[in-house]
């Protein structure tokens, strides 16, 4: 397990090999803006950012294998490198899909909050980490990753959250800056810790994603006050949770952000260029 002072520079080894691999493939074609993917895995999470010199950080996996179609749709087939795959949470439904990932793809570092999980799948995903001797990494609070213009910043969970009998409470909430461009990545938090981000934080983003899949206990008014995001992305399938709620729903439409549901627009890309957002969806 690497210590977390390490981590920008082995990111930085990261991106240097990820290039050189672009290069071989495709010829030396680089992404000229950040591209944000909010990827239809059912219900569960799976986000990726693909960072304007080709760097892929992959966030959660969703609940099975659809990660891996929802990834072929994205990156060219050739393309079998993932730079960083973190884990906000040891819940079945953002970690199982990467099972398959860390088999399909080779993968640079897995980051997580260092809480392991307590089902039997979690020993899967330890194995394959240790059979294909991928770098292991723990985040928390206050630490960040920070390659070029991009900077992504752990906002928690703090050493009180980690050891929290509630696992979404140790989510791994993460913060992406570029340059005037910021989103919010959630994981499972609720409401507690959406409080405590607000009064701790300078925490109004240009896009969200939102909390929980649109459970009623999370994406609370006093956080989504502060947050103020201009587009909402819910992560969400069918479910017998009765997610996206209502409660969630209209408390996002009451501060004007735009909302997209990936089980009714499939996945939903972003480009961001500057200030501005061009949005597209699958469906």
């Amino acid at each position: 397990m690497l210590n977390r002072n390490h981590l920008i520079l082995f990111f930085i080894f990261l991106a240097v090999f990820d290039f050189i691999v672009w290069q071989s493939v495709l010829a030396g074609k680089q992404n000229e803006n950040l591209e944000l993917y909010f990827l239809d895995v059912g219900q569960g999470d799976g986000e990726l950012a693909i960072l304007p010199d080709g760097v892929k950080i992959l966030i959660d996996g969703g609940p099975n294998n659809k990660i891996l179609s929802e990834l072929s749709s994205v990156l060219k087939p050739t393309d079998k490198y993932i730079d960083l795959v973190v884990m906000t949470h040891p819940q079945y439904d953002h970690f199982a899909g990467l099972i398959d990932v860390l088999k399909r793809y080779q993968v640079g570092a897995f980051i997580y909050n260092g809480r392991r999980g307590e089902i039997a799948a979690f020993g899967d995903l330890e194995k394959i980490l240790k059979d294909k001797n991928i770098p292991v990494i723990v985040l928390g609070e206050s630490d960040k990753i920070k390659h070029q213009e991009n900077i992504f910043n752990i906002l928690s969970p703090s050493k009180e959250f980690l050891s929290s009998k509630e696992l979404n409470d140790t989510t791994l909430v993460i913060e992406l800056i570029n340059n005037n461009f910021k989103a919010l990545f959630t994981g499972d938090i609720g409401f507690n810790i959406e409080n405590y981000l607000a009064e701790k934080y300078d925490i109004k983003v240009d896009v969200l994603k939102v909390g929980h899949h649109g459970s009623k206990y999370s994406s609370g008014n006093v956080f989504l006050k502060k947050t103020n995001p201009k587009i909402s992305i819910i992560e969400v399938g069918k479910n017998s949770y009765g997610h996206p709620t209502k409660n969630a729903l209209n408390r996002l439409a009451n501060i004007g952000s735009q909302i997209f549901r990936t089980d009714q627009d499939g996945a939903v890309k972003l480009i961001i260029s500057g200030k501005e957002i061009n949005i597209f969806k699958k469906k």
